[in-house]
């Protein structure tokens, strides 16, 4: 799905590593003007400071905080833009991690800064988040293109995609979860040892 916002996402090795699937992975494999940058630290990112030193982008980072804009509240910077592509980079990342990129990134708070006030809790029905207003990184996404299409500025052609994805993940997980709890299970018994094994293998 095409958007005028590029979308960045400053992703923790934590989260890089795990191959499968995670909500930040199904972002951008929904989202055409999107990326990711593996790290911790990104200040001398070459990557991140080229979209940053671009004079057509406006570069701004999703990070809550009392100086963040709520572009919820339909608070956004278009006039600070100026006809420039509008860059948002996302954490992703646990809250924890997400903390630790930013003690080892100074400059990301230099940027400007927006929030986003939920309409409904998170939809993660996998992962207990710590707080009603976090959000999975495809969620954010989701809320973040709600309100800029609200503000003028951007197009979100297919407003359920995101969630659509997102929820067909979760379903797949668990049934991955019930399949495996329903496999038949028998003991292989050594001469010091007990294992238990399922059908499909160790």
């Amino acid at each position: 799905m095409d958007t005028r916002t590029r979308i960045v996402l400053l992703m923790h090795p934590k989260e890089f590593r795990r191959q499968k699937c995670t909500t930040g992975r199904l972002t951008c494999l929904n989202l055409a003007n999107s990326e990711i940058i593996p790290g911790i630290g990104f200040d001398d990112d070459g990557r991140l400071r080229s979209l940053i030193d671009d004079p057509g982008n406006y570069p701004v980072l999703l990070y809550p905080g009392e100086d963040a804009i709520s572009i919820s509240d339909g608070q956004l910077p278009a006039a600070a833009m100026d006809g420039r592509r509008l860059v948002v980079f996302l954490i992703d990342a646990t809250w924890h991690c997400a903390r630790t990129i930013v003690r080892h990134s100074p400059s990301l708070l230099r940027l400007p800064r927006l929030a986003i006030q939920p309409a409904v809790p998170s939809r993660f029905r996998i992962k207990r988040q710590p707080a009603e207003w976090c959000l999975s990184t495809i969620e954010a996404a989701h809320e973040l293109l709600l309100a800029l299409e609200a503000g003028g500025l951007d197009v979100y052609p297919d407003k359920t995609r995101l969630i659509d994805a997102f929820n067909a993940m979760q379903d797949f997980q668990l049934q991955q979860i019930s399949s495996a709890r329903k496999s038949p299970r028998h003991v292989v018994r050594g001469p010091r040892v007990a294992r238990e094994v399922t059908a499909s293998g160790l």
